[in-house]
C-alpha cells in the first residue's frame, strides 16, 4: 500500500511537472478555409415616393367625405365635397348666356346675313334704275321735253337709291366674317364662354380629388367642418415603388454601391424577410448622427408594408469563396493598420500581424499572417503574453441551457 501511495504521489508530480512545462491550457479558436459574405445591417423606415397635403383653395363648409383612412384611391376620385349651391348657381347663369350668345351667333350668320345681303341686291337694283330714269329725265330736259320740276324729282330719287344703296352695303359689310357686327358677337359669345369656364373653375374648387393614385394616410376634418382656404384636410402618400429608407454609419460607405441586393425585416412582422435592392446612396454625410443615407426599393412588397413602419435591411456586399476565416473577435487593433492575433506556435504565444478582408457576420476574412488550422487565441484572453508557453484548446464551446441560464462548456 505505502508502495502504490508513492507511486501515485510521483505520477502527480510528473503530470504537474510536464504541464508546468507546457504551460497552462488556454481557449483558442483555429482558422478555416470557407465562404464569407460582407453585409451592412441598418434600420431604418417604410417611406413612399411623395407624401401630398390636401386641402381647399376657398374657404367653405364640408358637405360630403367620400373615403376613409387606409382607402386605395385613383387619380382625379373624388375625396370630400365642400357646399357649392353658389357655385352650381352661377354656373346655370353662365351656361344660360353662353347658349343666347350662341343663339345670337347663329342669328347673325343664318338670318341677319342673309337678309342684309338681299336688301343690298335690292338697294343696288333701285340705284340702277333711279340712274336710268335720271339719265333718262336729263336728256328730255335738255331737249326742253321736261321742267327743271321733273328734273329735280329724278335727281332726288337717285340721291336716295345712292343712300340706300349705300346704308345696304354697309349692313352686308358688318355683318360677314370680316365685319363689325359680327367680330361683336364672336367676341360676346367667347366672352360667355370664359365665364362657363370661371364659373367651372369655381365649382371644381369645391371639390377635393387625389392628384394621382394613392393611399390616404390621414383625415382632418369631420363633415359640418368650415375650413379655411389653403388649410391641411388630408394626407396621402402617391402610389409607386415601395422604398425604405436606411441611416447608414459612415464607416461603412465604401462596403455600399447601387444595384445591391438586401433582406429586410419588418419589426412588427420579424418572421416575414422580403427582397429590396439599394437604388439611392446620398451624395452627402449627416455630419451632425455620421450617417449617410441609403434608399432601397422593394420590387414585391409583402402586404404589411405601410409607410413609416420601422424595418432592419441586411444589405449583401462582396463574397468570398474558400477564403481563410477567422472569428471577429479574435483580431486584435482590428480597426487599425496594427491589426495582429495571438497564434500558438511550437508551444509558445507569438504576435502575428495580419492583413484583414471582408467582415462578415461575426467573421473575418484573414488575407496574410494566419493559416488554415493556425490556433488563435481570442482577444478577451488578457491573461497571455507574448513567448508564454501554453497550450491551446480548440474544442468548440458548446452551450447548455439551464434553469438559470445558459452555460458554455467547452
Amino acid at each position: 500500500m505505502p508502495l502504490v501511495i508513492a507511486a501515485l504521489v510521483l505520477l502527480a508530480a510528473l503530470v504537474l511537472g510536464v504541464r508546468a512545462l507546457l504551460g497552462p491550457k488556454v481557449p483558442a479558436v483555429e482558422a478555416t478555409r470557407g465562404d464569407l459574405v460582407q453585409t451592412v445591417v441598418s434600420t431604418g423606415r417604410v417611406i413612399t415616393p411623395a407624401r401630398v397635403e390636401l386641402g381647399a383653395v376657398v374657404t367653405g363648409t364640408v358637405a360630403k367625405i367620400s373615403v376613409k383612412e387606409g382607402d386605395k384611391v385613383k387619380a382625379g376620385e373624388m375625396i370630400a365635397t365642400l357646399r357649392d349651391d353658389e357655385q352650381q348657381a352661377a354656373l346655370a347663369q353662365a351656361r344660360a348666356s353662353l347658349a343666347e350668345a350662341e343663339a345670337r351667333t347663329r342669328q347673325l350668320t343664318s338670318v341677319s346675313t342673309p337678309v342684309a345681303d338681299q336688301n343690298l341686291r335690292a338697294a343696288e337694283a333701285t340705284l340702277e334704275l333711279n340712274r336710268a330714269e335720271f339719265d333718262r329725265v336729263r336728256q328730255l330736259y335738255e331737249k326742253g321735253f321736261y321742267g327743271k320740276a321733273k328734273l329735280d324729282e329724278a335727281t332726288r330719287n337717285l340721291q336716295t337709291a345712292e343712300a340706300q344703296y349705300r346704308s345696304g352695303l354697309a349692313q352686308a359689310q358688318t355683318n360677314r366674317a370680316d365685319g363689325s357686327d359680327y367680330a361683336l358677337v364672336l367676341a360676346r359669345r367667347d366672352q360667355a364662354r370664359a365665364a362657363v369656364e370661371v364659373a367651372q373653375a369655381k365649382l371644381d374648387n369645391m371639390h377635393v380629388k387625389a392628384p394621382a393614385d394613392g393611399t390616404l394616410l390621414t383625415k382632418l376634418v369631420e363633415s359640418g367642418d368650415v375650413v379655411q382656404a389653403g388649410k391641411k384636410m388630408f394626407e396621402m402618400a402617391v402610389a409607386g415603388d415601395t422604398q425604405l429608407v436606411l441611416n447608414v454609419d459612415e464607416k461603412n460607405l465604401a462596403l455600399l454601391a447601387q444595384g445591391q441586393k438586401a433582406k429586410a425585416l419588418a419589426d412588427a412582422y420579424p418572421g416575414q424577410p422580403f427582397d429590396a435592392e439599394v437604388f439611392y446612396i446620398a451624395p452627402s454625410v449627416d455630419a451632425q448622427r455620421g450617417t449617410v443615407e441609403v434608399k432601397l426599393r422593394v420590387p414585391q412588397p409583402p402586404a404589411f408594408l405601410r409607410p413609416d413602419l420601422t424595418v432592419s435591411a441586411e444589405i449583401i456586399g462582396a463574397r468570398r469563396s474558400g477564403t481563410v476565416i477567422l472569428p471577429s473577435d479574435a483580431i486584435r487593433d482590428a480597426a487599425n493598420a496594427s491589426a495582429h492575433v495571438l497564434v500558438v506556435r511550437d508551444g509558445r504565444v507569438v504576435r502575428q500581424p495580419i492583413k484583414v478582408g471582408l467582415r462578415g457576420d461575426g467573421k473575418t476574412e484573414i488575407l496574410d499572417g494566419v493559416a488554415p488550422g493556425d490556433a488563435v487565441i481570442p482577444a478577451a484572453q488578457a491573461s497571455v503574453s507574448v513567448g508564454q508557453r501554453v497550450r491551446a484548446d480548440t474544442t468548440p464551446v458548446v452551450r447548455v441551457p439551464t434553469a438559470k441560464g445558459d452555460t458554455f462548456i467547452r
